[in-house]
């Protein structure tokens, strides 16, 4: 006989009996033992006719899993919530405490590729994920799709199909999902932000009001390109950054040419014999052959790639930097890399390399055996155990190296594949540290790539909890300088606008500089518990989650 608990467990630790609590308790420890990343917290409840088969789980204090339910992939569940009865919930998934889920809702934080001429289930898979603040109801019959974001106290109602963001404290329904009124009108939720969630809040409102003011700013009309900012020749780069802030901020491909023909740009720049990208001129040409040593063709990879997988696609050629490599050459390489005087450019390297591989992983070619395993095995033997990272700091430029190449080396590998780094306190310490250098983190000295190189490691080891307080005072004070470099009708400079050391270009609003610092904001926010308020997520090259796997 089935137990009523399987698919009504809301009442099971109150109304079941001791011998059904000493079962439930036993198969918890049995699950965690067979699936180490999972975190269950207490008096939750697994249904053992659910199908959970997730990588990654975390389950919130008394929060449920239903008979019939089906998970998979990258779970992160709140305390006090409900899944209940013959839901499903894949691909990359977080939602806050007190999130209740009707029957047969599905939540897909993944999708498929939909390019012409292959076949969808030999199509890759993609994933921006799904984020659920808290206390949300979301009723029966719900489909939530993939790259939505749900804020806190919303109501989504039975039936309703949600294919966009949907506003904290909304109401919506229907198919698609419109709002229809207000749970808790914006004035309200408005009072209950902090000061600090406010200002972000209203940062991230007079982003998305003029994003494509800022795209039209860069758009050269005549020749049909993106350059960063006006007065400076188009790049591969600029394609990229704009389709990564229209995405970000309207979750639309940039509007002033079609997804397809910006699809179709981006995979005909790929040299079809080496698979790198090489730069383009002022009229989009390429002219010279496409070199790995070239740090503008290194990170080629990266952002074309991620700017094809927003837009649905991928590269159409193997990547020969990994398919035509091997663990022998991959092993000289990384030794060779100037880690000791230059860490930053053997971390770019590094993140080139696991970007590759995961873009081969993804296209299905073969990679050489032992290859990914020398690429992570060299750099958790190499790293030193007294800082966590790679290379030494200096004279001239203190920690600048170290801390700025790990961010590279680990966002291509360790971040980007969900493996956890090694020595995270180590970490913390020298970023900690490195933050006290008024050269690089006085208000006037920051540039986006320095501030991102702290924000990112702090956020990837925050889960310790070591030196918490410390890491929130410098998020706080981080957050609150980059929430003043908004330029309306611009966005944000590469370097901050004031710095007396910076070139002058570099200070000028651009592309480049406003994607760096959006993406900057809300790892940031997320470790002072305010990302929510921006109502956006990084979702291509700077995604906070590891690539879903395929």
């Amino acid at each position: 006989m089935i137990s009523r608990f399987e698919h009504s467990p809301w009442s099971f630790w109150t109304e079941g009996s001791p011998e059904e609590h000493d079962a439930q308790h036993a198969y918890v420890a049995e699950l965690m033992r067979a699936y180490p990343a999972w975190r269950l917290g207490d008096e939750c409840f697994i249904s053992e006719r659910a199908s959970v088969h997730a990588d990654e789980l975390t389950l919130g204090d008394r929060s449920y899993i239903a008979a019939s339910a089906y998970l998979t992939d990258r779970i992160e569940i709140g305390a006090d919530c409900s899944i209940n009865p013959f839901c499903v919930v894949r691909g990359t998934v977080s939602m806050g405490n007190a999130v209740r889920i009707g029957a047969h809702t599905s939540i897909l934080g993944f999708n498929h590729s939909m390019e012409p001429g292959t076949e969808v289930f030999r199509q890759p898979l993609v994933s921006a994920g799904v984020s659920i603040g808290r206390d949300v109801w979301i009723g029966s019959h719900v489909v939530i799709l993939d790259g939505v974001t749900v804020g806190d106290h919303a109501v989504i109602g039975a039936g309703a199909v949600v294919t966009k963001n949907v506003a904290a404290g909304a109401v919506v329904v229907g198919n698609p999902a419109r709002q229809v009124r207000w749970r808790v009108p914006p004035t309200a939720a408005s009072k209950a932000l902090s000061p600090l969630a406010e200002r972000a809040a209203s940062f991230a409102d007079r982003a998305r009001s003029q994003v494509n003011e800022i795209l039209d700013r860069s758009w050269d009309a005549e020749r049909q390109l993106f350059a960063d900012r006006p007065g400076v020749p188009a790049s591969v780069r600029a394609q990229c950054d704009a389709i990564e802030l229209s995405m970000l901020l309207t979750d639309a491909s940039p509007p002033q040419l079609s997804a397809g023909t910006q699809r179709d740009r981006l995979r005909g720049w790929q040299d079809p014999q080496t698979g790198l990208v090489a730069p383009i001129d002022a009229h989009g040409l390429q002219s010279a052959p496409a070199s790995f040593d070239d740090d503008d063709v290194a990170y080629h990879i990266e952002c074309v790639g991620y700017a094809l997988d927003l837009l649905g696609s991928s590269f159409p050629h193997p990547l020969g930097a990994v398919t035509r490599g091997s663990a022998e050459i991959l092993a000289r390489q990384l030794s060779d890399l100037p880690w000791a005087r230059n860490a930053w450019g053997a971390g770019h390297v590094v993140d080139a390399i696991g970007t590759a591989v995961h873009w081969t992983r993804r296209r299905g070619d073969v990679i050489p055996a032992g290859f990914v395993e020398t690429l992570f095995s060299w750099l958790t033997t190499h790293s030193d155990p007294r800082t966590g990272m790679w290379g030494e700091p200096t004279p001239a430029e203190g920690l600048l190296q170290p801390v700025n190449g790990f961010y590279r080396a680990t966002r291509g590998t360790f971040a980007q594949f969900g493996i956890p780094i090694q020595n995270p306190d180590a970490v913390i310490d020298t970023v900690l540290r490195h933050a006290r250098d008024s050269r690089y983190f006085s208000p006037e000295a920051q540039n986006a790539c320095n501030v991102l190189d702290v924000a990112h490691p702090l956020w990837l080891t925050r889960e310790t909890g070591y030196r918490s307080e410390e890491v929130r005072e410098l998020a706080t004070r981080l957050l609150r300088d980059a929430l003043r470099r908004w330029m309306d009708g611009s966005g944000i400079g590469f370097h901050a606008a004031t710095s007396t050391s910076a070139d002058e270009s570099d200070s000028t609003p651009g592309l480049q500089g406003t994607e760096m610092w959006l993406a900057t904001i809300w790892f940031l926010a997320d470790l002072v518990d305010v990302s929510p308020a921006l109502g956006y997520r990084p979702r291509g090259i700077h995604r906070p989650e590891p690539v879903a796997r395929s």
